[in-house]
């Protein structure tokens, strides 16, 4: 995985509650819940996931999503991969799709904390 990537979601780790510091098999590592299921995902403090976690773009680029830290979150790779393959690609016919996407946005916002935050943990 690049290095732009672990970034990327060290960046959404430190904007989501559900993240916290924990040790997972005798290392640190960051705890927190998928966005669309609430399972838990589990990714190194460099970054790298352990468990199967994913980028997810809330609102996909293909329907004008951006990389803003407001329209990702991470999501475990069965939910982002069904919601690839059911919604994006519908999206502007359809919608479902919208509500999924508009549900997600909500859950993320309820989610947001500042980064700020995150570092006086």
């Amino acid at each position: 995985m690049s290095d732009s990537k672990r970034r990327r979601i060290l960046a959404i780790i430190a904007t989501d509650t559900t993240f916290e510091r924990t040790e997972h098999r005798g290392r640190e590592a960051w705890l927190g819940k998928c966005l669309h299921c609430n399972a838990h995902l589990v990714v190194g403090t460099d970054g790298e996931p352990i468990s199967r976690a994913t980028i997810e773009h809330i609102l996909p680029r293909t329907a004008g999503g951006t990389d803003a830290l407001e329209n990702l979150g991470l999501a475990c790779a069965r939910c982002n991969q069904g919601k690839g393959s059911r919604h994006d690609r519908n999206y502007p016919r359809d919608a479902r799709a919208r509500e999924l996407v508009e549900r997600l946005q909500a859950r993320r916002a309820e989610r947001w904390r500042t980064p700020e935050d995150a570092d006086s943990e």
